[in-house]
């Protein structure tokens, strides 16, 4: 049986996102969780999927493990695109990021 991350519920899992039109390629989110996000060659930052695998689509989302969940935040704030999105999994509402409320 698998066992849902520590805050207990599926409904508080995360995910983030980045919207490469917005991105400047700064390259602070790859400073601050370089587990979850990358410069391309294109200059511009992608997110990564468990396995390290950049994620080019738009639009593509990758879980945001709750360890790094501190560091993806300061991410979102700090973005000068404000690019970066993290939003609920359940109801795809954003938390963080330039359309949280």
């Amino acid at each position: 049986m698998r066992h849902e991350a520590e805050t207990g519920s599926e409904s508080d899992l995360l995910e983030v996102w980045i919207d490469q039109d917005l991105c400047t390629g700064d390259g602070i989110c790859a400073q601050y969780a370089p587990e979850v996000f990358e410069l391309d060659i294109d200059g511009l930052a992608y997110v990564k999927s468990a396995d390290d695998e950049l994620l080019q689509a738009p639009g593509a989302t990758t879980p945001v493990p709750l360890p790094l969940l501190t560091d993806v935040v300061d991410s979102a704030k700090e973005c000068p695109g404000d690019c970066i999105h993290v939003r609920r999994v359940s109801d795809r509402v954003e938390v963080y990021g330039p359309d949280a409320e």
